[in-house]
């Protein structure tokens, strides 16, 4: 086939195909046009999954009459004027491309009215052509309704998924916006029923109370912080609240709803060590920061930004986070006691002091408790002022083996154990790789190895706490967590986990009263005591307004 130049028709609609995927697209483009027209109120009503009818309602600007026709024009904004002003872009919709894409795929109907208008103006286009225009009296704001989107599309119309699932998409889209902009009301009606009305009152917790429930929004944590060039605000759920996924994670940029694996990891970092393995938190994040600092034109639906300062975003957003995690209520924790360890073999507990390694960590601390006894040499049951608790004994001690740990590297002073006799050891290939990339710092745990042949290695030292088990399997399971591909977790972290997990007290090994009580009281020194290095809870509380309530004392 020879080269040639495209019809203009063609063109058109592979540009829709560009901007509009779904019929959540559709609403998206109209809800960010009425937020840059000043709108305090819009309101969105879907029919048929969007199929049907969307139509989207705000009390904004308007567009003057002489502009609607050209508004409907490829490249026609009037939020940029010249190439100076994509570096400093202050609005959400810029590209000149939301109303001619969707009036390609679908019939529109505009009705606008500006302040210094007598009366407005509606206009009924059909295949981006426009077949009826005329005057009409309304209020100040803008009015668009699309019908039969992808009607002449059915390539397009068999991939959009079922009415309830378009529905979804367009919920949660308007959720993020009602998050973004709490001060404005939102409404939207799904198939004629009401979905979703914020107040407008500018409280963000009430919208989390519309959108997540009212426990969800009574135990959210508010962020804010201010650094170099940035601020970040917004609200963030406490460890205790987590969800499966990350759909629960919301991110803006000027207000600008974006996906962004950066604030993603960011957020994951701030919670280290919080949360367990497969839980995710619940997240509001806003990072506001100059026009020039932000690229909002890398992606055809404005879905992604690059931020010009990569790691200071991360690192800023990740601190604000660790800040707030830090500010949670907590219990008064009590002070060492000066009891004989129950831990014989191993060195005392290190003056309790906060790794500098990483920001302040959040101290999640513990009211005192009294052990009541042993469940299946597993569980230690204990009583305190708040309620009842059931401490996973592994759980626990890994926590504080795992702190004890990063504070001896820390200080230069982990305890070392020679072998009378050294202890031969087999490495894969990997292995062997591995063992060679970090040598170096393993030696600053304490562990010596020398090469003995092929692949052979013989351990002359290792670190006391693991040095009564498994050596041989504890410095393999080591070896494959820092050849894993989890780069978040500094080395020194993957090596205190392994350690500490190996050093723990196993489930099923029984414990005397002494032991016990020594046990919680560590416990109590953690910084984070909730959760184990791997983000495994230590314990389960029942409050005693929970045991009445069980036992019906109360209704």
């Amino acid at each position: 086939m020879p080269i040639q130049v495209l019809q203009s028709e063609v063109v058109s609609k592979i540009a829709a195909g560009e901007v509009i995927e779904r019929p959540a697209s559709v609403v998206k483009e109209l809800v960010e046009n009425s937020l840059d027209a000043g709108a305090s109120q819009i309101g969105v009503e879907v029919r048929n999954g969007g199929i049907e009818l969307i139509r989207v309602s705000d009390n904004g600007a308007g567009i003057p009459a002489s502009d609607v026709e050209l508004a409907f024009r490829r490249y026609a904004t009037s939020k940029i004027s010249n190439l100076g002003d994509l570096a400093n872009i202050a609005s959400l919709g810029f590209r000149g491309e939301a109303l001619p894409s969707i009036a390609a795929v679908a019939e529109v109907e505009i009705f606008t009215k500006t302040s210094s208008e007598a009366a407005g103006t509606f206009m009924h286009l059909r295949s981006g052509d426009v077949i009826r225009r005329e005057g009409r009296a309304r209020a100040q704001g803008t009015t668009i309704t699309v019908r039969r989107l992808f009607h002449h599309f059915p390539a397009r119309l068999k991939f959009l998924k079922s009415v309830a699932t378009e529905n979804s998409h367009i919920a949660h889209m308007l959720s993020q916006y009602a998050l973004a902009f709490p001060e404005l009301r939102f409404s939207l009606l799904l198939d004629r029923r009401p979905s979703l009305n914020t107040t407008g009152d500018g409280d963000l917790r009430n919208v989390v109370n519309q959108i997540y429930g009212s426990e969800v929004a009574g135990k959210m944590l508010e962020v804010h912080g201010k650094h170099t060039f940035t601020e970040s605000s917004g609200m963030i759920s406490p460890p205790s609240l987590t969800r499966a996924n990350r759909h629960y994670l919301s991110f803006f940029a000027n207000r600008r709803w974006i996906h962004s694996p950066l604030l993603i990891r960011a957020v994951e970092e701030g919670y280290r060590g919080l949360l367990m393995d497969g839980k995710h938190p619940i997240a509001i994040i806003n990072v506001s920061l100059p026009f020039q600092e932000i690229d909002v034109n890398v992606h055809p639906a404005k879905a992604q930004v690059r931020f010009r300062c990569e790691h200071d975003v991360f690192a800023e957003t990740k601190n604000t986070i660790k800040q707030a995690l830090s500010k949670a209520p907590i219990a008064t924790k009590r002070m060492p006691s000066s009891g004989t360890s129950w831990q014989q073999q191993s060195s005392q507990m290190v003056k309790e002091k906060e790794p500098s390694f990483t920001a302040p960590l959040p101290v999640l601390g513990l009211p005192i408790l009294r052990p009541i006894g042993q469940l299946a040499n597993t569980y230690i049951a204990a009583e305190g002022d708040e309620g009842f608790y059931v401490i996973d004994q592994h759980a626990a001690h890994e926590r504080i083996l795992y702190e004890r740990i990063l504070a001896q590297w820390l200080q230069q002073e982990v305890e070392v154990q020679g072998l009378l006799q050294p202890v031969t050891m087999e490495l894969s290939p990997r292995e062997e790789e591995t063992l060679k990339i970090n040598q170096e710092a393993l030696a600053q745990f304490g562990f010596a190895m020398e090469s003995f042949g092929d692949r052979s290695y013989l351990i002359r030292a290792a670190p006391a706490l693991i040095i009564k088990g498994n050596l041989v399997e504890a410095i393999r399971v080591l070896l494959d967590n820092l050849a894993s591909k989890d780069v978040l977790a500094p080395w020194e972290e993957k090596v205190a986990k392994s350690l500490a997990c190996h050093g723990a007290i196993k489930a099923g090994q029984q414990l005397g009263s002494e032991e016990m009580r020594e046990l919680i009281r560590q416990l109590e020194q953690c910084h984070q005591p909730r959760t184990c290095p791997h983000g495994r809870p230590t314990m389960i509380h029942l409050t005693l307004h929970q045991l009445e309530r069980e036992f019906g004392r109360i209704s």
